[in-house]
């Protein structure tokens, strides 16, 4: 506590045009090349070496002792973490503040190296991109590492990848469908354990939901955390009236009423008005909305919007739910529903109508004094046949309308020159060709960790949100249906396809004997 008050005060001690002390080691010893005066003065001489964990509240520890906490950890400020961008896993190395007395834990006083780099490097470090659309049969990430270490590595990332890619999809699906109206999580409940209530709420947030019912996500991610009155708290009352008034008396500034406990249209919709006129407008307020959660959403709406409108109330939303989905949301937009904002719970946070998104981890590779040597995966099932060797995965976008031409996987060791035309084949029906001009290529995949460091800054929920929505606008709108979407392929370089083949006929040459 000592420490983030002093943390605080250095911040509102400091002046907006003050310029930055940029720390650096020198090869004679660990202290830094340009320290003030008073900088100096703090200096105990100690240095720390670790593994940093950032807290939930921005300020971290460098963890000493095989990354668990202990006496031995080094403070580190919020505003350290903010400067550099510093994350957990980073490896950082400084010199520690004079300890003061009553402080549980020693300080860091300046930076001098993160995961080997200077820290004005490290500020430049390429931001990993999340959440960029992927199709089948692509290499999403490369672990390159000892055999024993990387086979570890395998259930940790598959369930990773899988279920928040999965959540992901189904999210964006659903919110596609919504055709720009809200879409919040509501599935915490119908969730497969607490693990798939919490990181399904941040992938369906990814996916671009607005919110979610999870407070927990709130707490610990900055997800907007959104949601109406229950069942329960009408039931709790003598009468829906008194309920509404309760509710309304207590959030006058924000209130949406649950419609449908007992009847939308004989009881629910005329006490919210009556609630609406009498506690929330008396007060200086507008009514928020209200939500209807069972029976024939695009009837229903249609008659609330008109009950409504004609009270005056035409600036207070409709909001449905009930075991909605991409598809039953737009059959009620295309029945001109008037809703403005949904709420997926059951069907998102279980993507039911497809509840397995199929990622595998297949060795490709085993790399001998330097040289990779190629690896294939074979099976009766055609589909289930890998592509060999060390690769790549790189898309190729339309120069002028920024749209997504095709993937192309190649050998790690080849490169697309988009400055010259380039001819693409279909892997399977090899004499159906293509030749490709006027195009960006631009490799999919950017390094995350290297012998065991961490490279990349990943950005904050918001930013990967917004690029998710970036990435899908380069796919054309006919890639985009829900049903009988147009294909879009993912070809292989020249030189992989030859490498395949040649693997292939070397394995089955007595296939068909």
């Amino acid at each position: 506590e000592l420490m983030l008050a002093e943390d605080e005060k250095e911040k509102a001690k400091a002046k907006p045009e003050e310029k930055k002390t940029v720390y650096t080691t020198t090869k004679e010893n660990d202290q830094p090349s340009a320290v003030r005066e008073e900088t100096a003065s703090l200096d105990s001489g100690q240095v720390a070496d670790g593994i940093l964990e950032v807290m939930g509240d921005g300020f971290g520890f460098i963890r000493c002792e095989n990354f668990l906490p202990g006496e031995n950890d080094i403070y580190v400020s919020p505003a350290q973490i903010r400067r550099l961008g510093l994350k957990t896993g980073d490896m950082v190395r400084g010199g520690i503040r004079v300890k003061n007395q009553g402080e549980k834990f020693a300080a860091l006083l300046y930076v001098t190296s993160v995961n080997g780099l200077k820290p004005e490097e490290i500020q430049r470090r390429p931001k990993f991109e999340n959440l960029t659309p992927i199709f089948p049969n692509e290499p999403l990430i490369v672990v390159r590492g000892p055999i024993i270490q990387a086979q570890f590595l395998e259930t940790m990332i598959l369930l990773t990848i899988n279920h928040q890619s999965l959540i992901a999809t189904k999210a964006n699906r659903i919110v596609r469908a919504a055709n720009g109206r809200a879409v919040l999580e509501f599935g915490s409940r119908r969730a497969q354990g607490a693990d798939g209530a919490v990181m399904g709420a941040r992938a369906a947030y990814i996916g671009g939901c607005a919110g979610t019912a999870c407070t927990l996500v709130d707490r610990d991610m900055h997800i907007p955390a959104l949601g109406t009155m229950a069942h329960s708290w009408v039931q709790m009352f003598p009468s829906e009236e008194d309920a509404f008034r309760a509710y309304a008396r207590t959030y006058p500034d924000n209130c949406t009423l649950l419609v449908d406990t007992y009847n939308v249209l004989q009881s629910g919709i005329p006490n919210a008005i009556k609630v609406f006129r009498e506690e929330v407008v008396s007060r200086g307020y507008r009514p928020k909305g209200v939500r209807i959660d069972s029976g024939d959403i695009a009837y229903l709406s249609k008659k609330v919007r008109k009950m409504l409108d004609a009270a005056g109330f035409e600036d207070c939303k409709i909001m449905a739910s009930n075991s909605l989905d991409e598809y039953i949301i737009q059959d009620i937009l295309k029945q001109d529903g008037k809703v403005d904002s949904f709420g997926v719970g059951e069907r998102l946070i279980t993507a039911k109508s497809t509840p397995v998104f199929g990622g595998v981890y297949k060795l490709v590779a085993v790399e001998k004094d330097g040289e990779m040597d190629p690896k294939i995966k074979i099976s009766e099932n055609v589909e289930k046949i890998t592509n060999p060797g060390f690769k790549k995965t790189w898309r190729l976008y339309d120069r002028d309308t920024g749209k997504a031409i095709a993937d192309v996987i190649t050998m790690h060791d080849e490169t697309i020159d988009d400055t010259q035309a380039y001819e693409i084949f279909h892997p399977e029906y090899t004499w159906k060709r293509k030749t490709v001009t006027n195009f960006v290529a631009r490799p999919l995949q950017v390094p995350i960790f290297e012998k065991g460091i961490c490279v990349y800054e990943s950005p904050d929920l918001q930013t990967i949100q917004q690029f998710c929505k970036e990435q899908i606008d380069t796919l054309w709108d006919e890639m985009l249906r829900f049903e009988n979407p147009h294909k879009y392929y993912v070809d292989l370089s020249q030189k992989l396809w030859d490498l395949k083949h040649a693997l292939l006929q070397k394995y089955c040459i007595d296939c068909f004997k």
